[in-house]
């Protein structure tokens, strides 16, 4: 039988404590987190306030998860910027993509719609996802 997660401090079940209150438990947001380091000082035993360290750990775990976050943040836009220029470079080449039957079609790009999920490529009178270009020919050839 498992014991519930219970805060360091306080021995107090996490899950009772309706300060924190997350979705999934492989996942604790910066905010997750700073709200049961918040309830751990709130709630702590005066007679046995938590260890420095124990609490300088915490603080720097605190950081870690901000600073992934920021991370995953930047890369994801990152990639979303390169796909937007990628997107628009493509205009006024020749493209070889599977068609909507399993068929393979090359057409002319002549032009891009980017936006934030899935830039798409406009070809003839067909709309084609980025994600689906298999084969880039240069601007004039066929």
């Amino acid at each position: 039988m498992t014991q519930p997660v219970s805060s360091v401090a306080t021995g107090v079940p996490v899950a009772q404590n309706p300060a924190i209150q997350t979705t999934d438990n492989a996942k604790l947001s910066s905010k997750a987190f700073l709200q049961l380091l918040v309830a751990q000082l709130q709630y702590q035993d005066p007679s046995k306030p938590v260890d420095t360290s124990s609490f300088m750990n915490e603080t720097a775990t605190l950081t870690q998860v901000q600073s992934s976050e920021q991370t995953a943040q930047v890369s994801l836009d990152m990639l979303a910027a390169q796909r937007a220029q990628t997107a628009s470079s493509l205009v006024g080449h020749t493209v070889s993509y599977t068609g909507a039957d399993g068929s393979q079609v090359t057409g002319y790009v002549s032009s891009a719609t980017i936006s934030t999920a899935k830039p798409t490529l406009r070809i003839g009178t067909a709309d084609v996802d980025l994600s689906q270009i298999q084969q880039v020919l240069a601007p004039g050839t066929t």
